[in-house]
């Protein structure tokens, strides 16, 4: 059995979480001594009874299959252990013990790295300026890296496209399975110009609890972290408050002050963070640093900007237009965490965060949220009812909501 095949059976136990990963690999150093080890070792280990009990599944057939997928899609694995493995992450409190890359390799060490983020119901003054930073800093000689799912995320990464240079996008799911579905073309964009970096095999769904974890891998590949647009409490202050224990650079975009997702940024720029108003302004922290790499030049104007930035839409309805196979998304209503109890029941938001980015059947569902049978098609029938859901041909259903995490 191959190194990776070890390495992926850990990381697949269930019960174990990242955590305890890393404290299995602090008692025993290699997976291949834990998966070897007897019985009775797993005793000393910090870990809950049923972290323990997952040690003791010595099947591989899902490490085998997910060793096939990678091989299929053109997917590197790495792990702590590899000499590549970033620096900057292996540093951070808790690294993850395995990443699964689509697209270019990095050096990320020797790189210019900034991550971007911001709120996924951005306003258009942070659309505007997300792409605008990410262009900026690309077009600079910058390493952006981010998410990619809607809001601040996507359009940072859209900027730095058209900006010409390479862009990361931390995953908190597979990087096989788009978040949201209709942003395929942008993932197959960035794994031509950069990389797509997840700690979840292929074929994992996007899931809530993912991307909090992912946050610390953006701020952890990254020097210094840019807040375009956030509310005060969010998941955008979760990552910048990763950064902050991580000791990377902080900087904020300031906003107007009766807006509430500018209170984030805002509150940032209180607390110290670099107020920031052109990609320039982040540049010339890093010029000394890395002379060859970046270039000391002026913003684009804001003409030259929008010219780029009216391409790149341009672009993107063109592939709308040309690819059939494109199917057509319903527009979806937001539902803030604050009022999802009130209107539905756990089961039905259960779905409803399954259905986020994708269509699934009545059996899938079953699989995924492992509720029974007759309650998911009980809570089906009263989404259906309330409007949060849409049947597709082949009894497939698409949600019409979107939760906020």
């Amino acid at each position: 059995m191959s190194a990776l095949r070890y390495w992926i059976w850990l990381t697949t136990r269930h019960d174990l979480g990242p955590a305890g990963v890393l404290g299995v690999l602090e008692h025993f150093i290699t997976p291949e001594r834990a998966y070897y080890a007897d019985p009775e070792e797993y005793d000393f280990l910090p870990l809950p009874a049923a972290a323990k009990r997952s040690l003791l599944d010595k099947g591989t057939d899902r490490a085998e299959e997910i060793l096939a997928d990678c091989e299929r899609l053109g997917v590197r694995i790495m792990t702590l252990q590899d000499a590549d493995y970033p620096g900057r992450l292996r540093q951070i409190a808790d690294p993850p013990v395995i990443l699964y890359i689509r697209g270019r390799s990095f050096h990320f060490d020797e790189e210019a790295a900034i991550g971007v983020v911001g709120a996924r119901e951005a306003t258009a003054y942070g659309t505007l300026y997300a792409e605008r930073f990410g262009m900026e800093l690309a077009a600079g000689g910058a390493l952006v890296v981010s998410g990619i799912a809607e809001g601040i995320d996507c359009h940072a990464v859209k900027g730095a496209l058209k900006g010409g240079g390479p862009v990361v996008s931390v995953l908190a799911g597979g990087v096989d399975v788009p978040f949201p579905r209709e942003h395929r073309y942008l993932y197959e964009d960035v794994a031509a110009a950069g990389a797509l970096i997840s700690e979840h095999p292929p074929g994992t769904p996007h899931k809530g609890s993912h991307f909090s974890q992912r946050n610390r891998i953006i701020s952890g590949l990254s020097l210094g972290v840019l807040a375009v647009e956030c509310r005060k409490k969010s998941g955008t202050m979760l990552t910048m408050n990763h950064a902050m224990e991580q000791d990377r650079d902080i900087f904020a975009v300031p906003g107007p002050l009766d807006a509430p997702l500018s209170e984030g940024t805002n509150y940032l720029i209180q607390q110290g963070a670099k107020l920031v108003t052109c990609g320039g302004d982040i540049l010339s922290e890093y010029w000394a640093r890395f002379p060859r790499r970046l270039a000391a030049s002026a913003p684009l104007t804001p003409e030259a900007a929008q010219a780029r930035l009216d391409s790149l839409a341009q672009d993107r309805e063109e592939k709308r237009r040309t690819d059939p196979a494109l199917e057509e998304v319903p527009s979806r209503e937001f539902i803030p965490r604050s009022g999802q109890r009130e209107r539905f029941t756990d089961d039905e938001l259960s779905l409803l965060n399954a259905l986020e980015d994708r269509t699934l059947s009545p059996d899938q569902l079953v699989e995924l949220t492992q509720i029974p049978a007759k309650r998911v098609l009980s809570a089906l029938t009263m989404l259906q009812i309330q409007g949060a859901l849409e049947e597709r041909p082949g009894r497939r259903y698409i949600s019409l909501m979107r939760l906020e995490e």
